[in-house]
């Protein structure tokens, strides 16, 4: 094989993490690890979501030679140069997993290069792209029948996270967690609960004492019942920490929470905890990506964005938290709307204007986690508005008194996402396109 380059353009850290890892890993599976021959860069676009991080964390992944942050995309953009002034192979592919799909073809005409886009739900610029895997059928069904030859059904990228997890029952989770720190040390049962308050600010001043709030609730109704919060890549225990303090946190008085304070073991034989004013203990997962562990909760409580894509593609029943007591504190939008709402100066006035109107006019009932959007229906519980701990906590309760339930939800979040082995199938897609 002649001396080739793959670039990889990405965007939000849901992508780099879910997409963009399974995807190199099967590229190198692939061509090999000779650098020499097979050479692997990935370029992030700007992501309205994005911690700033994200060029970190793909930076870390042992398959990418080289990662180019997204504060510099336009420049690469516009004129074809990077801000290390990258040199470029004659031949390549360029490979779509996140951001607008015309940037491939722009970045492709300008580098010469063939191109891939991996489309979950919509395929555009069918015209220039040269080759589309998609999720599912569907997809590909709703294109003009002359680029039918374009399309290929690779299957969910997102199902690569649980390709190593077993789909068990509740009962069955709770017995396998024994190799964790939070396995019951009297054999009984336990039953796991998984936090995810999000990653930004915006989110955890709301998201950190009320998903605490109800940890107490469930705990004090089930004893047994365990915690633990998988800390976003981006986000440091001391932050985290923060937003469970009602003196740095004047948001957790409204859900009256009485404040939980950060323990750090000294040596690296334990996990840090979060421990609740009225002794609740939060196990702190820092290892990444941390599927292993969702996928042995009985259930989840998230904030809604890209947790709800990751729960999903594992199959792990979860409910939707969408607190509105603090409007203003809401500016996590995707998009216009998330850059209007996080200007200075006026920002406040258009996260209010923002969520006023979502709430008052745009907000369909069950279509704002991605399990619901999927499958057209409410099949995980959303619950938006002035919501306390204690009608969350008393939902929790009830689901894990009948497991019955939760296996309901498992089913229907199995059925609507598409078939494993995407990564495997888009790298062959990649070999296919470099020998033309």
């Amino acid at each position: 094989m002649n001396q080739v380059d793959i670039l990889i353009l990405s965007n939000g850290p849901g992508e780099v993490t879910t997409w963009v890892r399974p995807v190199v890993r099967a590229l190198r599976q692939q061509f090999g690890d000779d650098r020499n021959q097979v050479r692997i860069s990935v370029i992030l676009s700007p992501c309205s979501n994005a911690s700033g991080k994200e060029a970190a964390i793909a930076l870390s992944y042992p398959e990418v030679d080289r990662v180019q942050a997204a504060e510099h995309f336009w420049q690469f953009l516009l004129w074809g140069k990077t801000i290390d002034n990258w040199d470029w192979r004659s031949r390549g592919v360029v490979v779509f997993l996140g951001g607008d799909q015309i940037f491939p073809v722009v970045i492709g005409k300008k580098l010469g290069y063939r191109t891939v886009v991996y489309a979950e739900w919509s395929a555009r610029w069918h015209n220039w792209i040269d080759r589309f895997g998609v999720m599912k059928p569907e997809v590909a069904a709703r294109v003009p029948q002359k680029y039918a030859n374009k399309f290929t059904v690779v299957g969910d990228l997102m199902v690569e996270a649980s390709s190593h997890s077993s789909l068990v029952t509740c009962t069955e989770r709770s017995r396998s967690i024994s190799h964790l720190s939070l396995a019951n040390d009297k054999g009984q049962k336990t039953e796991l609960i998984g936090l995810l308050p999000g990653s930004k600010a915006a989110k955890l001043a709301q998201g950190v004492p009320l998903i605490l709030s109800i940890a107490e609730y469930v705990h004090a109704k089930r004893p047994r019942t365990k915690f633990v919060i998988p800390v976003a890549p981006t986000l440091d225990l001391q932050t985290l920490a923060s937003f469970a303090d009602p003196q740095r946190n004047s948001i957790a008085e409204i859900f009256g929470f009485g404040g939980a304070s950060l323990i750090v073991p000294e040596d690296d034989t334990g996990k840090a905890l979060l421990k609740t004013a009225k002794g609740v203990t939060v196990e702190l997962w820092q290892e990444n990506p941390a599927y292993q562990l969702l996928s042995q909760c009985c259930i989840c409580l998230t904030t809604v964005g890209a947790n709800t894509a990751e729960l999903g593609a594992l199959a792990v029943p979860m409910i939707v938290l969408l607190p509105t007591q603090q409007l203003d504190a809401m500016r996590a939008w995707d998009g216009l709307p998330g850059l209007l709402a996080n200007l200075p100066g006026v920002g406040t006035l258009f996260a209010n204007v923002i969520n006023w109107l979502f709430l008052r006019f745009v907000r369909r009932k069950g279509l704002l986690a991605w399990p619901n959007i999927w499958a057209k229906e409410e099949i995980v519980p959303e619950l938006m508005g002035k919501i306390q701990p204690p009608e969350i906590g008393e939902m929790v309760v009830d689901l894990l008194a009948h497991p019955e339930k939760l296996d309901d939800i498992r089913a229907k979040l199995r059925n609507i996402r598409g078939e494993s082995g995407a990564a495997l199938k888009i790298a062959q897609i990649v070999c296919e396109e470099m020998g033309k």
